[in-house]
């Protein structure tokens, strides 16, 4: 068989397509037990930018309320943790489907060296963390 025969080129494709598709699966769940406790939890994506001033995080978390969100610095990294829950309105409702995340999620993200002051803020769908620096 040659590298050219559509069968092989098709399954091939098809097969690195469902690997990639898992591992960004992976990569967005990653559940986990977290320390100290058995509850899995999911890592939300992130944005991280930084100024002079301020590192900027937006995590998308849509339906999370940003003053439930646990934002605390440790050891160089800010640990952001909270539970994404139905809205108590669906509770009882039938679902149809249901793609995203539920429970309990945490992200470790690793800071620039420095001291900082955390606000949030809700942005389109995320859940905002202004650091500002301070010296």
């Amino acid at each position: 068989m040659s590298n050219k025969d559509p069968i092989n080129w098709m399954l091939s494709n098809a097969i690195e397509t469902l690997a990639r598709a898992e591992r960004l699966h992976q990569q967005f769940l990653n559940l986990q037990p977290l320390t100290g406790t058995r509850e899995p939890s999911w890592e939300p994506p992130i944005d991280v930018l930084e100024t002079d001033r301020e590192v900027l995080i937006l995590i998308a978390l849509p339906g999370v309320d940003p003053d439930k969100v646990v934002a605390v610095i440790d050891k160089g990294a800010l640990v952001v943790s909270g539970r994404r829950v139905l809205p108590a309105e669906l509770r009882n409702a039938r679902i149809l489907r249901l793609e995203l995340p539920q429970g309990r999620f945490e992200r470790r993200i690793p800071l620039p060296l420095g001291r900082y002051t955390i606000t949030r803020f809700a942005a389109n769908g995320c859940v905002g963390l202004r650091l500002a620096k301070s010296s």
